[in-house]
C-alpha cells in the first residue's frame, strides 16, 4: 500500500490482505486449476456494505482490469440502488434509469398513461426516469471519473 502511495500519490482506502495458503482464493474460485494450482486469476469482487457480494469480474491471468468499467458498475449499482430502478444495458452516469415494472395492472394503465404522456419509454415494461438529483451527488459521479483519468495519466508516467 505504501509502495503505491509513494508511485501515484493515491492512498488505498480499503484493506488490503495476505493469502498466504490460498485459503481465501479457493472460497471465492479465484485458483484456476486448469492454469496453475497456486496462481490466481484477476478477479473483482464488488461487496456492498452490508457484506454482500453484488458483483464478480474475472479476467484471464494475462488481461489487466480496466478500471474504469469497474467504477461504472460499482456508480450504476449505487444508482440503481438509490433510484429503485435499473440500469440499460451500456448505461452511462447522467443517463435516464429504468423504472420498475408495475406490481397490478392498475399501475400498468397508469405507466402506458404516463409513457403516452411524456413519451419515456417504450412499453408499460420499458419505461425510463431522469435520476434523482440527491442520487448523483450521492454517487459523485463526475469526481470519480476525474479521479480515475488522473490515475491512470500518473501511471502512464511510470512506464
Amino acid at each position: 500500500m505504501y509502495d503505491i502511495y509513494c508511485k501515484t500519490g493515491i492512498k488505498v482506502s480499503f484493506p488490503i490482505i495476505a493469502d498466504r495458503n490460498g485459503q481465501i482464493a479457493r472460497k471465492y474460485g479465484m485458483i484456476s486449476n486448469d492454469i496453475s494450482n497456486t496462481e490466481t486469476v484477476r478477479n473483482v469482487f464488488i461487496i456492498d456494505e452490508k457484506g454482500i457480494i453484488r458483483t464478480i469480474l474475472i479476467y484471464p491471468m494475462n488481461i489487466g482490469r480496466f478500471i474504469p468499467e469497474i467504477i461504472r458498475i460499482v456508480q450504476a449499482l449505487q444508482m440503481a440502488d438509490c433510484s429503485k430502478g435499473s440500469t440499460a444495458a451500456n448505461w452511462m452516469p447522467g443517463q435516464p434509469v429504468i423504472v420498475s415494472p408495475p406490481k397490478t395492472f392498475e399501475e400498468l394503465q397508469q405507466r402506458e398513461e404516463s409513457i403516452n404522456k411524456k413519451r419515456n419509454g417504450i412499453t408499460w415494461y420499458l419505461s425510463f426516469k431522469e435520476p434523482d438529483k440527491k442520487c448523483e451527488e450521492k454517487i459523485n459521479l463526475n469526481k470519480e471519473i476525474e479521479e480515475c483519468k488522473t490515475k491512470e495519466n500518473l501511471r502512464d508516467e511510470y512506464i
